[in-house]
């Protein structure tokens, strides 16, 4: 069967360089090229799927204690950095915000929550209302590969599978059996949203996110430093080793998502603010930072996402930072991207 190649609404660079920076395995840390991993979306337009009366269907737990949520202090905190690794993404420049207090959850979204959260509202999620997600290819049975008919030109190792959803994450062949503490993925910023509207929460802004996952700690890479691993040569997050896309050698243990706080939480008692899944923010997405108090942008086309995932490498895709960032449109789901909830205090 011949596959037709996708079409990409790219938002940063023209698609023949995209291609050949990812074929050849690299991602420019000047960010002069792009390499790929904020280019999924859905060709259809957000103000078509999206309106708050859904969310105003589903009833609210505000009765709820919020367990497994740590109250991040107020105060000033440095967003961003005046060393970008990516330039294009807009990680520059620092600039000081003063942020109040607020509640986040200790860790991602898992599979159980999200199916009670279906259960309890009928709640029909952006992948299956469409019909596919996008899928890392090489992970689909003969059956399910076979169906395939299209590959994504600038990154030909994403599939759009039909009936990929949260709970057949690589096929409809494929289940939650071993995985209901993993982290939810197939979920549209749409389905985030409505999930933490119904707990009586909402998503956390970028701010929030970044500080954090910065856990009171400025001018490091990662949560707990600056190396890949902490100073006992553990791993300290859920990313890809080996080769991408042709091989994770798993040293962290994990080929795909990782059970929810398997690795260390950072200094604010946190865990997975980087690698596992990528996060759904409050925020559209903006490379204006000037004026900026933390509050997100009023309107925008594509909305942000946070802390990279399982698939993110120095080779492919260097964003498993907390001031790393991408982005995509709100009705987009993937294998790899989640969410966790905030709440105001």
């Amino acid at each position: 069967m011949i596959r037709i190649v996708w079409t990409l609404i790219l938002s940063i660079t023209a698609a023949t360089d995209l291609f050949s920076t990812a074929e050849e395995g690299t991602c420019n840390s000047a960010g002069k090229e792009d390499c790929g991993c904020g280019s999924l979306k859905r060709e259809s337009k957000y103000s078509e799927r999206f309106a708050d009366d859904k969310i105003s269907e589903i009833n609210t737990d505000e009765t709820n204690d919020h367990p497994n949520m740590i109250l991040i202090s107020g105060g000033k905190f440095t967003m961003g950095t005046d060393k970008p690794i990516i330039y294009l993404d807009a990680e520059s420049p620092a600039r000081e915000l003063n942020l109040p207090s607020f509640l986040l959850d200790k860790y991602e979204v898992t599979n159980s929550q999200f199916s009670e959260f279906i259960s309890a509202t009928g709640y029909l999620p952006d992948a299956e209302r469409y019909g596919d997600s996008f899928v890392l290819d090489g992970l689909l049975s003969p059956a399910e590969n076979a169906k395939v008919v299209s590959v994504v030109q600038a990154a030909p190792w994403w599939l759009p599978v039909q009936g990929a959803t949260w709970d057949h994450p690589e096929g409809q062949d494929t289940d939650l059996e071993g995985r209901m503490d993993h982290p939810v993925i197939h979920v549209s910023w749409n389905d985030a949203r409505a999930f933490c509207s119904w707990a009586g929460k909402r998503l956390p802004t970028e701010a929030e996110f970044e500080k954090a996952c910065k856990g009171g700690h400025e001018g490091r890479l990662y949560p707990w430093g600056d190396g890949e691993l902490g100073e006992d040569g553990a791993h300290m997050a859920n990313i890809w080793q080996g080769t991408f896309p042709k091989e994770n050698t798993e040293e962290d243990g994990y080929k795909l998502t990782s059970p929810v706080g398997a690795f260390p939480a950072n200094s604010f008692g946190v865990h997975d603010m980087i690698g596992n899944a990528w996060e759904w923010v409050e925020d559209w997405w903006t490379v204006d930072h000037s004026g900026s108090d933390g509050s997100p942008p009023p309107h925008g086309e594509e909305k942000v996402k946070k802390g990279g995932s399982f698939m993110c490498t120095q080779q492919y895709c260097y964003r498993y930072r907390c001031e790393a960032r991408t982005k995509t449109s709100p009705d987009t789901t993937g294998l790899n991207v989640g969410f966790r909830c905030a709440k105001s205090v």
